[in-house]
């Protein structure tokens, strides 16, 4: 059983930087952020897996965002610089027992584990 708990949510001006955290017990493989912002669905942003250590990005983050992990694995990171008011959303982290994927694998059914959520909001 995988238990996550995100945080380090909050409000900031465009073009200023985040840092999200995750807090994970529990075995697991892959790890993944996925957001959804007012009136949309819940999209892939980040994923990575653990032993082979590639990370994936949706295109829309590509070197604005940063996934990582500690070496503990007890802890998943988003920084975020560069923010955005289109990356207004809620943030939540996910969970799989297996890292299945060679790409974002941004499909919520493939997902096991699942956060809460903490509010990210940009304004311009």
């Amino acid at each position: 059983q995988v238990q996550l708990a995100e945080s380090g949510g909050g409000s900031v001006q465009a073009g200023g930087s985040l840092t999200l955290s995750c807090a994970v017990s529990g075995y697991y493989s892959g790890m993944a952020w996925f957001r959804q912002g007012p009136g949309s669905e819940r999209e892939g942003v980040a994923s990575i897996c653990a032993g082979a250590g590639d990370t994936f990005y949706t295109d829309s983050v590509k070197g604005r965002f940063t996934i990582a992990q500690d070496n503990a694995k007890t802890t998943l990171y988003l920084q975020m610089d560069s923010l955005k008011p289109e990356d207004t959303a809620m943030y939540h982290c996910a969970a799989v027992e297996r890292c299945f994927f060679t790409r974002l694998a941004g499909d919520v059914p493939s997902w096991r584990y699942w956060g809460q959520g903490t509010q990210v909001t940009v304004s311009s």
